[in-house]
């Protein structure tokens, strides 16, 4: 049995940083040649969004990069969590590279090296370039090869200052969430099959990040998937259900997660989807199998799975109605999913390093008193969740890093800007940062190393 308590230290080489997004954040939507997105337009539909809230300027992150970068270095955050803006790289998706979208980025990484911030950027974070989807965006191969060039393209760009590459972020949200429930941008109701097949684009897409980091990020670079896996949690931790939360989890992973790992379509998954699988041409597994250095986890709630009745290999149980959650609806507080994802993955797919790349809670309203804003149930969920990673690492699961989401209080794609996952208060008229009670408990975790 380890000795380790909660009171002990994180390892010295365990990670703490923060994450956002350039959508979320950047503002400028159609400043210095940036092109429209998808969630640029989809904002622009009636009712789509809350409040018909706009990208349009965010957190003005754009144009006040280095205050927040001193910001977040004064709380001790020495890596940061970005992504890179398609369309202002590439305002067409392809097509003509615009420079000052390059510019930008040189720009933003110069001032996180001042402030001695590492940066990990994410390739995509949901922001396709309009012009894609106008030719079928995920569904299209055509996304495909632009995504080639445009991975290509920031590479070899960023290269030099980037060593941590991360290629999708949520597979599952910008394919079956925008393309089959609708519920984000570009908002389609497709077919299984179509839905299906926008998942296979996205996991080739994943493949030439892979290798465009290989080809071009230069001695050192690092390059993994950001996966929003379903997770299962055991009803109670005895081998039976054990069991049946990891079957659990095999059948509700092996689109993503079981085919990479499997360098193919499992049969369970053919089976099951029969006419609705996807096309794979010669070649794709060749890409979407590539090795990888990490596996980046978003983990925000879980499935509670026990040992089935009449022999049948696991049973999900709902949640009653008075279940712990955050004002975010899908957003039941399960703090075992943190413990249980990694070792999971671990386990069933021999990840040999993970990452936590995104894990917080959304509320809604959350006033300044007196200047200061006590959102103690922001802390009690980080503690919570601090715990179960401490408790996975004592039991030997490589979780090597955690990044909180988010840095900042920022756009909340459909939510828009009522529901705020920050440790840090924006006012979004005056753009004021307030550091919340969450970001200075977080800081001082930092600091001595443990949870407190």
């Amino acid at each position: 049995m380890s000795t380790i308590t909660y009171s002990s230290p994180f390892p010295d080489s365990f990670l703490f940083g923060a994450a956002a997004a350039a959508a979320q954040i950047e503002g400028a939507a159609f400043e210095d040649g940036k092109g429209e997105s998808i969630w640029d337009r989809f904002a622009r539909v009636p009712g789509k969004v809350h409040d018909d809230d706009t990208l349009d300027v965010a957190c003005d992150h754009y144009h006040r990069f280095d205050e927040d970068f001193a910001l977040m270095a004064s709380l001790g955050i020495k890596s940061y969590r970005l992504s890179i803006s398609w369309p202002r790289i590439y305002p067409q998706g392809d097509g003509a590279l615009n420079q000052a979208g390059l510019d930008f980025y040189h720009r933003l990484f110069a001032s996180m090296v001042r402030h001695g911030i590492t940066p990990w950027v994410t390739m995509f974070h949901w922001d396709l370039p309009q012009a894609l989807e106008d030719r079928g965006g995920w569904t299209s191969r055509e996304t495909v090869a632009a995504f080639a060039r445009y991975a290509d393209t920031v590479v070899q760009a960023f290269g030099g200052v980037v060593k941590h590459w991360i290629t999708l972020n949520e597979i599952r949200c910008f394919t079956w969430l925008a393309y089959g429930a609708g519920s984000k941008a570009p908002g389609r109701r497709e077919s299984e099959a179509v839905v299906n097949q926008t998942i296979h684009h996205a996991l080739i897409c994943h493949g030439h990040g892979v290798r465009a980091v290989r080809q071009y990020g230069g001695a050192g670079a690092r390059v993994g998937l950001t996966d929003n896996c379903d997770v299962s949690v055991p009803v109670t931790e005895t081998s039976q259900d054990i069991a049946a939360a990891k079957a659990w989890f095999v059948e509700k992973n092996q689109h993503i997660l079981g085919a990479i790992h499997a360098k193919g379509y499992v049969q369970a998954y053919l089976d099951r989807v029969g006419s609705d699988a996807p096309q794979v041409l010669p070649g794709d597994f060749d890409l979407i199998s590539l090795p990888t250095d990490f596996h980046g986890l978003n983990i925000y709630t879980a499935t509670y799975v026990r040992a089935g009745r009449d022999g049948k290999p696991y049973e999900a149980l709902g949640l009653p109605p008075n279940y712990p959650r955050a004002d975010s609806p899908w957003l039941n507080l399960v703090p075992q999913a943190i413990y249980w994802a990694p070792r999971m993955c671990q386990e069933l797919y021999g990840h040999r390093s993970i990452y936590i790349t995104e894990n917080g809670c959304g509320y809604n309203d959350e006033p300044l008193v007196g200047g200061e804003i006590i959102d103690l149930h922001r802390r009690d969920f980080l503690r919570n969740h601090l715990r179960e990673i401490h408790r996975a690492i004592a039991d030997g699961v490589p979780i090597d890093g955690y990044f909180l989401w988010s840095f900042i209080d920022n756009y909340e794609w459909e939510d828009g800007y009522q529901r705020r996952f920050g440790i840090v208060h924006c006012n979004y008229e005056t753009q004021v940062r307030t550091p919340k009670l969450s970001a200075r408990y977080y800081a001082d975790v930092i600091r001595q190393r443990q949870i407190l």
